[in-house]
Order: structure tokens, then C-alpha cells, then sequence
């Protein structure tokens, strides 16, 4: 009977083992192009993560370009991509609007649809042709913070897909042709640079109505490429669309009247809006009659607390 016991705990014990995750802790998980990590690609080491995690989990991404289409799923949480290099560690995909008409909201290289995730020192790409829009980043999660990345692509490179959800940028570089800053979230860029390609527009907001802010720079520096003399700050994509820039340097090459309506009844509902900034750009007397110069006083009260605070506490 003894004899019996062991046997069954034994057996027991390989399949508990067996059904185990190694990489259920809090450990950092490695990845190398040159098999010098654990893993090759960002999606293996995606893939051990177990879902709903209630601790901090570090996927390490050494020096190399991945190129992989990737998503962070809902059902993953607590997790931080950092790369060993901003500019040498490269996530890279080249899916345009155009292909087999998949439209502009699959052509993302990487999708992020869980909560609480980090990115840090990391290039995000998007090296599509020309062709059509073409997503870096496509966001839909709540609590997401990008640290010193950069963001690369022409039309549409980063798209902020989620109303409700909270975004945070810091020190991050964004470059794009048109409106490729965009979406419905409200996403705090501070001290980022950002570079226009083309004639076009930075940023297409399409803040929902019941949501109090969209996108606020603060702090951030605007340029422009080599043959770029005409860039409007943004225009509604949708009615109530909210952008604010504040203590911004904005080159020569912003428009005088600044904004763009899209379509014209959005004047009456766009929320646009500026403060303090400086640069050939930032000068107001030519601006659209239907956005706005904030008070020193209303400025005051936009920070990081007021305006991550609105569905519950938190402090990226």
C-alpha cells in the first residue's frame, strides 16, 4: 500500500510539474535575435506570460530588428517590453491600408489591448510604402506608458483606439506625414519630439462628447522635415475632438489660423485649445475663431492627476 502511495504521488507530482509555467514569476524574460536569449522573438516571449498577472513582468528585448506584427491581448496585464537600445532595438512591420483592402485599423505593427503595460526604449515601425495608412502603434488599453521610444511611419502612426483609456508619453520621438497622432483616448505627451514629414496635419482627435480631455502636449518640441512649410496643430475626425498644446515650441512652419474644422459644422464642437507655447508658430493673432487660448488659471488646473483621475487614481 506505502509502495501504492508513492507511485501515485509520484505520477502526481510529474503532471503538476508537466502543467507547470516556468516563466510564472516575476523574473525577466530575455530575448535575442542571436539566440543568445531565451527567446527569439517578442511573440514567443509574449506567448509564456500568464494572463491577469499580478506582478511586474520585464520582457528584455536585445539589440536587432524583429520584424513580427504583434499583439499585447486583453487578458495580459502588468507586463513591460523594454528594448537595450531605443534606436538599435527595432519592432518593424509594413501592412498598409491598401493591401487585400484590409483598411487602416489591422495595418498596426504592434496592437496593445491590455491594461497596465509599459514600453521603454524601444522603436516602434511602421515601413510601409507610401500607399495608405499604416499603424505603428494601434493602442486599446487603459494605464499604458511609453518612456523614450520612438514611433515611426508616415500616415497614421500611432492610433489611440480606445475611448476612455489612459495614455502616458514621455520623452518618446513621433513622426508622421498625416493626422498620425489620432483616436478617441486621452494621451498625455510630455516633453516628446515630433517631427512632420509632409504638408499635412499632426494630430485627429475624436474625443467622445462625455470625456473631458483628448491629447495634451506639454513641453514638447514640434519640427518639421526638409521642404515642410504648411502643418496644421490638428483637425476633428470626429465632433468634440479635444488637443491642447502647452509650454510647446512650434516652428515657422505652423499655420497661422492653426487648425483645421475637417468638415465645417465641427467649429462648433472641436476643443482646441493652447497655452504658453513658443516659437515662430506660436503666435495667436491669426488663429481660427473657433479655438482658444487658455487662462493662466484654467492652465493650472490641467495635470497629470486631474486629468488621469477621471474613471479612477492613477499616476503613471
Amino acid at each position: 500500500m506505502k509502495l501504492l502511495l508513492l507511485l501515485i504521488c509520484a505520477v502526481c507530482g510529474n503532471i503538476a510539474a508537466y502543467g507547470a509555467n516556468s516563466f510564472d514569476n516575476p523574473d525577466t524574460i530575455i530575448v535575442a535575435r542571436d539566440g543568445t536569449g531565451q527567446f527569439r522573438t517578442v511573440d514567443e516571449a509574449i506567448e509564456v506570460c500568464r494572463a491577469f498577472m499580478d506582478y511586474h513582468k520585464v520582457i528584455y528585448i536585445k539589440k536587432g530588428t524583429y520584424k513580427e506584427k504583434l499583439i499585447i491581448p486583453q487578458w495580459l496585464t502588468n507586463i513591460e517590453l523594454c528594448g537595450e537600445s531605443r534606436d538599435e532595438t527595432i519592432i518593424t512591420w509594413d501592412d498598409h491600408a491598401n493591401i487585400n483592402k484590409m483598411g487602416t485599423f489591422r495595418t498596426y505593427t504592434l496592437k496593445v489591448e491590455g491594461n497596465n503595460i509599459t514600453l521603454k526604449n524601444l522603436t516602434i515601425e511602421n515601413n510601409a510604402a507610401r500607399l495608405g495608412q499604416a499603424v505603428a502603434l494601434h493602442t486599446e488599453g487603459d494605464m499604458l506608458t511609453f518612456i523614450g521610444c520612438r514611433f515611426l511611419g508616415h500616415q497614421d502612426t500611432i492610433y489611440t483606439g480606445s475611448a476612455n483609456s489612459r495614455l502616458y508619453f514621455k520623452d518618446c520621438y513621433i513622426e508622421g506625414t498625416t493626422d498620425f497622432i489620432f483616436g478617441p483616448s486621452t494621451a498625455w505627451f510630455e516633453h516628446c519630439d515630433i517631427l512632420c514629414k509632409l504638408n499635412s496635419y499632426i494630430t485627429a482627435a475624436s474625443t467622445p462628447k462625455d470625456v473631458p480631455y483628448g491629447y495634451i502636449f506639454n513641453n514638447c518640441t514640434i519640427r518639421c522635415a526638409e521642404g515642410v512649410d504648411k502643418v496644421y496643430l490638428g483637425r476633428p475626425w470626429r465632433d468634440y475632438g479635444y488637443t491642447l498644446f502647452m509650454n510647446c515650441e512650434l516652428p515657422r512652419q505652423i499655420r497661422p489660423e492653426g487648425w483645421h474644422h475637417w468638415q465645417k459644422e465641427r467649429e462648433a464642437t472641436a476643443r482646441y485649445l493652447e497655452y504658453n507655447n513658443h516659437g515662430e508658430g506660436a503666435q495667436t493673432s491669426q488663429r481660427v475663431s473657433w479655438s482658444r487660448q487658455l487662462t493662466k488659471k484654467e492652465a493650472q488646473k490641467i495635470t497629470l492627476n486631474t486629468v488621469f483621475s477621471v474613471n479612477n487614481e492613477w499616476k503613471p
